[in-house]
């Protein structure tokens, strides 16, 4: 079926984009380079506002750290996810300073959060990538 490498193709395209748009210039692979989280989300049925919502919460936490809020995809066509989000990969210092905002505004987090977090999803990917980069610069740092 012609649906799958379209879907494929789709998700490739929105996951560069985002990562581009969070990070720097294009750096070949080292440990200074930025790294970001890309995140896949199959939700539950039914909870997709309950998930956005959720997620707006953290993303205006994060804004308020000044780290900025998570980048989101939602689903079209093709695939089965339903939103892919990208965002800045953090420090412990910048994950406490969010953890403080949401208790302040009576938030959960911590372990309460992920299982609340795991009441609106089916399954989830979380991955840690590199870049924004081209291949010609990551062929170089292979030599």
């Amino acid at each position: 079926m012609l649906r799958a490498p379209r879907s494929t193709l789709s998700l490739m395209v929105a996951l560069a984009l985002g990562i581009a748009a969070l990070l720097p210039s294009p750096q070949a692979w080292s440990q200074e380079a930025p790294h970001g989280m890309v995140s896949i989300y199959h939700v539950a049925p039914g909870k997709h506002l309950e998930f956005l919502r959720w997620n707006a919460a953290r993303d205006a936490a994060s804004v308020e750290a000044g780290i900025g809020p998570t980048q989101w995809y939602a689903h079209l066509d093709g695939d089965s996810w339903d939103y892919v989000g990208i965002s800045p990969a953090t420090t412990e210092a910048q994950d406490n300073q969010v953890d403080a905002i949401l208790k302040r505004n009576r938030l959960t987090t911590g372990f309460k959060a992920s299982l609340e977090f795991r009441t609106m999803i089916t399954s989830h990917t979380d991955t840690y990538a590199i870049g924004p980069t081209t291949a010609a610069a990551l062929i170089d740092s292979a030599k």
